[in-house]
């Protein structure tokens, strides 16, 4: 049964896409844009709003090719807030761009729509459909900027990978499609039987969601494209595409793969040991902020890996709840990142020097975001650890939960680099920063958000319990 009300959000944001991308062609050329990203941000909002109504609903779509469960709702709200965010700092970017600029806006939405149906694909063709449109969208977005030839080089690097990392995932997918004879994950899950050419697919599938939340050893795109791409698209990347990659690997790691009777969680349990390890370790000597936070981002892909371990609501909840607070804690950083880059023209650590005296808030936001994704309390961060290395330890995975705790600490190091560059270092120059009313309600919303969650974590690990409960109905 084609129950449309099922794809209420999705053609929501589609028909927004299609209003900005109209509205532009009815402008002036020459007049700004901006107006049209408030139009996207607004829209996005009410999206957002409209979207807690629908909690409770769990049907599907045309024999369950694509579902709207809780599991599915929790996602796309952080994806709608994560877009919301991203569009609000990226006015500047938009404004100096000499060509095509409300475009920006539209990819942006056509990106969120893919990952929400990464987030409700039950199937394997909406599960491609959904992370192609994520991927080429992306593609796009990370090579924008024309005249800039790092964000050239970036959109190669990650075409040539993305399109691999495709090719493998599919080839894996008709595999599963080989063996089983079905495309729904609940009939693939009973039409499979231990075999070599199913271990394979399955290693495959693993390999190219693996890419898509940059776990080792499929992590090189990563530090090249977040350095190369402007910076609201590296955010977008960095929230959003990582957040998609975990929802439909949850969803297939929790449907399809128990039933196969092989012990796929050592396969997890690998790839986030080396997630941790490489994703710390190679931070360290990092001097470019982006590039730091690229692999940062490798390492929280470990730490959110040691929820899948337990397959049951207590990891899955933790791994919810840590996209969420991580959401607001990169929004965060990166809109600081922004502002520093158009006042000082760069991206490095050391240009942040002095921030805390010439931009305060500023300084301030990217502490709290800095020292959240290093787990210290009061902060989200640190409740976030807590329910993943609680989950993974309740399982038995008792070393890997240690090793996410010690290399948590080791973070630390890297983190207060930033801050210490921030608090103790002179400004380069005595210029007052400008800062428009968009970049300053995200730093704010996103600091106080990140606090406030670490403060009184319960009702969003209530709501990411009851949307993680409808997966295992």
């Amino acid at each position: 049964m084609m129950n449309f009300n099922v794809l209420m959000l999705e053609m929501a944001v589609a028909v927004l896409a299609l209003v900005v991308l109209v509205a532009d062609l009815l402008m002036d050329k020459a007049q700004s844009r901006r107006s049209l990203g408030y139009l996207a941000a607004a829209g996005l909002t009410a999206v957002f709003l409209f979207s807690f109504g629908r909690y409770g609903l769990n049907a599907t779509f045309y024999a369950g090719l694509f579902s709207s469960d809780d599991f599915s709702l929790f996602f796309k709200q952080a994806f709608l807030i994560g877009t919301i965010l991203v569009i609000l700092f990226s006015f500047d970017l938009v404004d100096r761009l000499p060509h095509s600029r409300a475009e920006f806006y539209v990819l942006l939405l056509f990106s969120l729509i893919g990952m929400m149906l990464l987030a409700s694909a039950n199937d394997l063709i909406t599960l491609y459909v959904g992370l192609e449109l994520m991927t080429i969208s992306f593609f796009v977005l990370v090579g924008y900027v024309l005249a800039d030839t790092r964000s050239t080089e970036a959109a190669i690097k990650y075409l040539v990978l993305a399109s691999a990392s495709s090719a493998v995932m599919l080839y894996g997918m008709s595999l599963l499609f080989g063996i089983s004879g079905q495309l729904s994950y609940a009939a693939i899950a009973n039409g499979l039987q231990p075999s070599p050419a199913l271990l394979v697919g399955g290693v495959l599938l693993f390999s190219g969601f693996a890419f898509k939340i940059a776990a080792p050893p499929f992590h090189m795109w990563a530090p090249d494209v977040y350095e190369g791409a402007p910076i609201p698209v590296t955010a977008m990347l960095a929230m959003g595409s990582k957040a998609a990659g975990f929802a439909a690997m949850i969803r297939v790691f929790v449907d399809v793969f128990p039933a196969t009777g092989y012990p796929w969680a050592m396969l997890v349990l690998v790839l986030a040991g080396a997630s941790m390890l490489v994703g710390n370790l190679a931070a360290i000597p990092q001097t470019n902020v982006k590039r730091m936070l690229a692999y940062s981002s490798i390492a929280q892909a470990g730490y959110l890996l040691t929820g899948l371990l337990s397959s049951t609501v207590a990891g899955v909840t933790g791994m919810m709840f840590y996209l969420m607070i991580y959401a607001f804690a990169n929004a965060g950083a990166f809109a600081v990142v922004a502002a520093v880059s158009k006042h000082r023209n760069s991206e490095n650590i050391t240009d942040l020097a002095g921030l805390a005296r010439q931009a305060p808030v500023l300084a301030v936001t990217m502490t709290v975001s800095m020292l959240s994704m290093a787990g210290i309390p009061p902060l989200a961060g640190f409740m976030g650890k807590f329910f993943l290395f609680s989950s993974a330890i309740d399982a038995g995975y008792l070393w890997i939960a240690v090793l996410g705790f010690v290399l948590s600490m080791v973070s630390v190091y890297y983190y207060l680099i930033v801050v210490k560059s921030m608090y103790m270092a002179e400004p380069p120059d005595d210029r007052p920063f400008e800062m428009g009313l968009p970049i300053r309600f995200t730093v704010a919303f996103a600091m106080t958000a990140t606090v406030a969650m670490g403060v009184f974590p319960a009702p969003l690990s209530r709501l990411a319990e009851l949307a993680a409960q409808s997966l295992f109905r």
